[in-house]
């Protein structure tokens, strides 16, 4: 499982950094504990006889590909078997999408992960985070904070998130996606 988003206190917390934040959420639930190892910060999570390998890359959000394909390599599992958890504009801030392939749609996170493994054909889970900013002002809004009225959609969302993750190891990719899909957090 890989949530991207970028290292360093200036990026916790912020829309980019949502994938950190829900993968951070998962670890913390079934009691894993995250520690800087190569590319990434790491956390093995054993939960209802699965393995998770949940990393968050240290390579930065443009550079995710090459921690993404360490880690997948490094303990030998197949791309189908991996889940993306990634900020999304296109998205309003109360939906999530889980899907198993599509494409990077603009964000660079993606674009590399895409690059590195020459395929786009890798589930990802997308939170979205909405698009009310001013035009020319994308890249402030995305690494911007959540305003407080957006906090507790964010909370509500990222606990969906976890049980979609759950969801999703214990039935697998497709059912999960019909319920996944038809979420929304009442704003």
């Amino acid at each position: 499982m890989v949530g991207l988003g970028n290292i360093g206190a200036e990026y916790e917390h912020t829309r980019h950094n949502i994938g950190f934040d829900v993968v951070d959420a998962f670890a913390k639930k079934h009691g894993g504990v995250f520690a800087v190892q190569r590319l990434a910060e790491v956390a093995e999570v054993k939960w209802k006889g699965k393995t998770f390998i949940c990393i968050k890359p240290t390579t930065y959000m443009n550079l995710s590909g090459k921690a993404f394909k360490y880690w997948m390599d490094k303990e030998k599992i197949n791309i189908e078997n991996t889940l993306t958890i990634v900020d999304d504009l296109a998205l309003p801030i109360e939906k999530i999408r889980l899907r198993g392939s599509g494409s990077a749609a603009g964000h660079n996170g993606l674009k590399d992960i895409e690059t590195t493994l020459g395929s786009n054909a890798y589930p990802k889970l997308r939170f979205g985070i909405g698009s009310d900013y001013p035009k020319g002002r994308q890249v402030d809004f995305v690494l911007g904070r959540w305003h407080s009225k957006e906090q507790p959609i964010i909370n509500q969302k990222i606990d969906i998130c976890v049980s979609v993750i759950e969801q999703w190891a214990s039935i697998g990719l497709e059912k999960t996606m019909n319920t996944a899909n038809a979420a929304s957090v009442s704003i």
